[in-house]
């Protein structure tokens, strides 16, 4: 790439609506921009496929650190993704049939060319709830399933348990339950839609209270610190959306444990930013769709894990 600017593509949400001082895929932006890459900003509905070749609406995105006037967008035109250097994928979650079908367009975009980050067979691959049974030995007793009686029977066995959708994300739709807590039925037949969906439950971990930890990994690499989310009072999940307070802390041995086992498998399939959730010596969710937590170790600790994604970028397109 010597002698040209990098041509960056982003998906995502809305920028406008973002939180910016808390933002990874801001912080990506920023140091792109300082990179001199050129940005094409896109929406899940600005991709199309015309003859199996990926297309977009661009708009070329300009970025800034600045909390009340982060991005300016200029211009609209269409643009073959593959004859971009590299796209991040960061759209949010829910891990719909759209999000699917998107991942289906980039599928012909890194064919045709594009580094896309994270890869999308991987994206469909590893759902970051069901992809921790990889990875078992790591977790909490965890049960994926459609059945109602199978919940009871796993809340009965655990005591106490947490139940969630497979498809969320930032803690909604997260319960805890416990043994012969009147809600369990209603419960368990709204994530299941009375036995037409799956669900995950896990035996509660009781290190909750002491943070829900993120731990970021790029390139197969943990990175040296990681942000604990610390519920509220008020409200038991470690999100930071829900209430959660962030607080930077070093790895426990248990973590590195954990992070150089999954870690090269992630980037083995493509993975080159993914956020490791770890309660007490558990892993609980592997996030691989649009990680968070990178603004906030920034400042803590003064590091640039950005830079350090896009060194990795750019050595695959060297």
């Amino acid at each position: 790439m010597a002698g040209s600017a990098i041509r960056l593509g982003i998906v995502m949400d809305p920028i406008a609506n973002i939180s910016p001082k808390k933002d990874t895929s801001l912080a990506m932006l920023l140091e792109a921009a300082r990179r001199d890459y050129d940005i094409a900003y896109f929406e899940q509905a600005d991709l199309w496929l015309d003859n199996g070749i990926a297309y977009g609406l661009a708009k070329s995105l300009k970025v800034t650190d600045d909390a009340n006037d982060w991005f300016a967008l200029e211009g609209s035109r269409r643009q073959a993704l593959g004859d971009l250097d590299v796209i991040l994928m960061r759209k949010d979650p829910p891990f719909d049939m759209e999000y699917i079908y998107t991942t289906y367009i980039l599928d012909r975009a890194e064919a045709q060319g594009a580094l896309i980050v994270n890869r999308p067979g991987s994206l469909r691959d590893m759902n970051e709830k069901a992809y921790t049974a990889w990875f078992a030995d790591f977790c909490p007793p965890t049960l994926i399933t459609r059945s109602m009686q199978q919940i009871r029977e796993f809340a009965a066995e655990h005591e106490k348990i947490v139940v969630k959708p497979l498809d969320g994300m930032g803690g909604r739709s997260i319960f805890n339950v416990r043994i012969g807590d009147s809600n369990m039925n209603v419960i368990a037949e709204t994530l299941t839609d009375f036995g037409l969906r799956y669900a995950m439950a896990q035996k509660f971990v009781p290190d909750i209270a002491a943070g829900d930890k993120r731990i970021i990994v790029i390139d197969g690499h943990v990175m040296p610190y990681l942000l604990a989310r610390v519920p509220s009072p008020e409200d038991g999940r470690g999100n930071l959306v829900m209430g959660a307070i962030g607080e930077g802390r070093e790895l426990s041995a248990r973590d590195h444990e954990i992070a150089a086992t999954v870690g090269p498998v992630l980037r083995d399939n493509g993975v080159l930013f993914a956020g490791l959730d770890v309660i007490g010596n558990y892993l609980t969710e592997i996030n691989v769709t649009s990680p968070t937590g990178v603004r906030e170790l920034d400042r803590q600790f003064g590091t640039n894990l950005c830079g350090l994604l896009f060194d990795a970028v750019e050595s695959r397109l060297a």
